[in-house]
């Protein structure tokens, strides 16, 4: 039986400075809870609901050296951070940082993606497109925030994603080892004309500042998505899966 006090300590999970501390975090629903529990992240504890154990009567088969508890709806809604919850959620532990290995051909790099549902969409659309490393500056949204989690629909478990203390100097040393920077704008050369042969980083910034001065002299060249209507632009996210897709090809 879990008790209350525990309950208390994994809803702070919720707190961004709380899981930085505990070096965990709670993610919930049924898919994201089974790809957390297929990958390499520890699993600490998996909560659930008697409604949830009704519907799914299977699914804690292959769940062995975990440990599981069984709690009400109201006390499910107290470490999750949706309306309506789905009768399950766990916590597991932050891998240890990881360091950029060089070897991907692409790589991506998120510049100040603050908003979560981005954030998780892009690496949602890496994972789709069999991109495996990521770079996430300083100021982008955390990775293990329940909202970008649910975005990522569990990519999060799946890719190498690098934390940049210093995002300008990690993206000088990828340049260092051989990597063409390129920044995905407004203005460049059209994606469809662009030379994909080389070992890329292709940056993608905040829609609403684009890309700094820092970056845009780090960047050996810009790309653009032609467009053939008159909206503005492209949301950053629906602009990766384009990019990606034609990169990947």
């Amino acid at each position: 039986m879990i008790s209350n006090n525990e309950l208390k300590y994994y809803s702070k999970l919720l707190q961004k400075k709380y899981r930085s501390s505990e070096s965990k975090f709670i993610c919930e629903g049924k898919r994201l809870v089974e790809e957390g529990f297929l990958s390499d992240f520890r699993c600490e504890i998996v909560l659930y609901t008697e409604d949830f154990l009704n519907e799914n009567n299977s699914f804690f088969d292959d769940f062995e050296s975990v440990r599981i508890e069984k709690i009400k709806n109201a006390e499910l809604k107290k470490v999750t951070d949706t309306n309506n919850p789905q009768g399950i959620a766990a916590v597991f532990e932050m891998p240890s940082k990881k360091q950029a290995n060089f070897s991907a051909n692409i790589i991506v790099a998120l510049d100040n993606i603050n908003d979560p549902g981005n954030c998780g969409t892009i690496l949602r659309n890496c994972d789709w497109f069999g991109i495996s490393d990521v770079l996430l500056s300083e100021n982008s949204a955390e990775i293990y925030n329940p909202k970008t989690l649910r975005a990522s629909m569990g990519a999060v478990f799946r890719l190498n994603i690098y934390n940049s203390e210093n995002f300008i100097k990690d993206l000088q040393s990828f340049k260092d080892n051989g990597y063409k920077n390129v920044s995905s704008d407004l203005e460049g050369i059209s994606l469809y004309k662009f030379d994909k042969r080389e070992k890329l980083v292709i940056i993608f910034s905040n829609e609403a500042h684009g890309p700094s001065e820092e970056i845009l002299n780090l960047c050996d060249v810009k790309i653009c998505i032609p467009g053939k209507g008159k909206a503005e632009s492209l949301n950053v996210a629906s602009a990766s899966a384009v990019i990606l897709s034609e990169l990947t090809k």
